[in-house]
């Protein structure tokens, strides 16, 4: 099994764990409800609210991770993922020293062209390589952004 295949047969089950779980949460909250107690009342309902927001947390790390799948997709189709030397670590993971030399390439990319996606994604990914995760979902959110913006421009002006 490909890795790509291991991480989506890896997603698709903790999701599935995380829904089972909200399940069996909605209904401990529903129990609490009907009880007439207003401390189980006040505790069904937050047992309701917090599963809510566990849904839409899911949802949103599933939709980013889809969207970033696709443009990296799109990029490596086109050659143009970064693919500068970088040693690894023995569990894969690029040398960070590595990684943070080649980051300057990229960021100069996005500081020339700001309206590209392929640049910010490119810059998203050295980020993730560098282990600045918080950077590199910011900068993959940005190419997500500009993507769609790019994609609205050419449907309009169909």
């Amino acid at each position: 099994m490909n890795p790509r295949t291991r991480a989506i047969v890896g997603v698709v089950f903790m999701s599935a764990l995380l829904l089972l779980y909200f399940a069996f949460v909605g209904i401990r909250a529903v129990a609490l409800l009907s009880s007439g107690e207003a401390v189980a009342i006040s505790m069904g309902v937050a047992l309701l609210i917090l599963p809510l927001i566990g849904v839409w947390a899911l949802v949103r790390e599933l939709q980013f991770g889809s969207r970033a799948t696709k443009l990296a997709d799109r990029l490596e189709a086109e050659g143009r993922l970064p693919e500068e030397p970088v040693a690894t670590l023995p569990s894969g993971r690029p040398r960070r020293e590595d990684a943070d030399a080649a980051f300057p390439r990229y960021r100069a990319e996005v500081e020339a062209d700001p309206e590209s996606w392929r640049a910010w994604m490119r810059l998203g990914i050295v980020y993730d390589a560098c282990g600045d995760r918080k950077r590199a979902r910011g900068a993959i959110r940005h190419a997500i952004e500009r993507e769609q913006a790019e994609a609205r421009a050419a449907s309009s002006q169909d």
